[in-house]
Protein backbone atom coordinates (compact mmCIF):
# COMPACT_ATOMS: atom_id res chain seq x y z
CA UNK A 1 0.00 0.00 0.00
CA UNK A 2 1.10 3.52 -0.75
CA UNK A 3 1.88 5.72 2.25
CA UNK A 4 2.19 9.48 2.55
CA UNK A 5 5.63 10.23 3.97
CA UNK A 6 7.24 13.69 3.94
CA UNK A 7 4.63 15.00 1.49
CA UNK A 8 5.39 12.18 -0.99
CA UNK A 9 3.65 8.95 -1.91
CA UNK A 10 5.91 6.04 -0.97
CA UNK A 11 5.77 2.32 -1.54
CA UNK A 12 8.24 -0.56 -1.21
CA UNK A 13 8.00 -3.49 -3.61
CA UNK A 14 9.69 -6.86 -2.97
CA UNK A 15 10.32 -9.41 -5.71
CA UNK A 16 11.82 -12.89 -5.93
CA UNK A 17 15.13 -11.68 -7.33
CA UNK A 18 16.94 -8.90 -9.20
CA UNK A 19 15.71 -9.79 -12.71
CA UNK A 20 12.09 -9.66 -11.53
CA UNK A 21 12.66 -6.31 -9.78
CA UNK A 22 14.39 -4.91 -12.87
CA UNK A 23 11.59 -6.09 -15.16
CA UNK A 24 9.11 -4.25 -12.91
CA UNK A 25 11.23 -1.11 -13.04
CA UNK A 26 11.29 -1.31 -16.84
CA UNK A 27 7.49 -1.47 -16.97
CA UNK A 28 7.22 1.46 -14.55
CA UNK A 29 9.73 3.47 -16.60
CA UNK A 30 7.67 3.02 -19.77
CA UNK A 31 4.49 3.96 -17.91
CA UNK A 32 6.11 7.04 -16.36
CA UNK A 33 7.44 8.17 -19.74
CA UNK A 34 3.97 7.83 -21.24
CA UNK A 35 2.65 10.16 -18.53
CA UNK A 36 5.68 12.49 -18.60
CA UNK A 37 5.83 12.05 -14.83
CA UNK A 38 8.92 10.34 -13.48
CA UNK A 39 9.42 8.76 -10.05
CA UNK A 40 12.26 8.99 -7.60
CA UNK A 41 13.28 5.42 -6.89
CA UNK A 42 15.93 3.06 -5.63
CA UNK A 43 16.68 -0.58 -6.29
CA UNK A 44 18.79 -2.99 -4.30
CA UNK A 45 18.63 -6.60 -5.49
CA UNK A 46 14.96 -7.62 -5.06
CA UNK A 47 13.67 -4.40 -3.47
CA UNK A 48 12.34 -1.37 -5.35
CA UNK A 49 11.32 1.76 -3.46
CA UNK A 50 9.33 4.50 -5.20
CA UNK A 51 8.56 8.04 -4.10
CA UNK A 52 6.03 10.07 -6.09
CA UNK A 53 5.46 13.80 -5.85
CA UNK A 54 5.03 16.65 -8.28
CA UNK A 55 8.34 18.53 -8.24
CA UNK A 56 6.88 21.70 -9.78
CA UNK A 57 4.23 21.92 -7.07
CA UNK A 58 6.34 20.56 -4.21
CA UNK A 59 3.55 18.25 -3.14
CA UNK A 60 1.50 15.18 -4.01
CA UNK A 61 -0.81 15.91 -6.92
CA UNK A 62 -3.42 14.10 -8.98
CA UNK A 63 -0.61 13.07 -11.37
CA UNK A 64 1.04 11.17 -8.52
CA UNK A 65 -2.18 9.47 -7.48
CA UNK A 66 -2.83 8.41 -11.09
CA UNK A 67 0.68 7.04 -11.60
CA UNK A 68 0.53 5.16 -8.27
CA UNK A 69 -2.75 3.58 -9.33
CA UNK A 70 -1.35 2.51 -12.69
CA UNK A 71 1.79 1.09 -11.04
CA UNK A 72 -0.48 -0.98 -8.81
CA UNK A 73 -2.33 -2.20 -11.91
CA UNK A 74 0.98 -3.46 -13.33
CA UNK A 75 1.23 -5.78 -10.34
CA UNK A 76 -2.31 -7.11 -10.66
CA UNK A 77 -2.12 -7.58 -14.42
CA UNK A 78 -4.88 -5.05 -15.02
CA UNK A 79 -2.70 -2.57 -16.90
CA UNK A 80 -4.56 -0.40 -19.40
Amino acid sequence: MWQQIDNKLYREFLFADFPEAFAFMTRVALLAEKHQHHPQWTNVWNKVEIWLYTHDEGRISEKDEQLASEIDQLLTGQSK
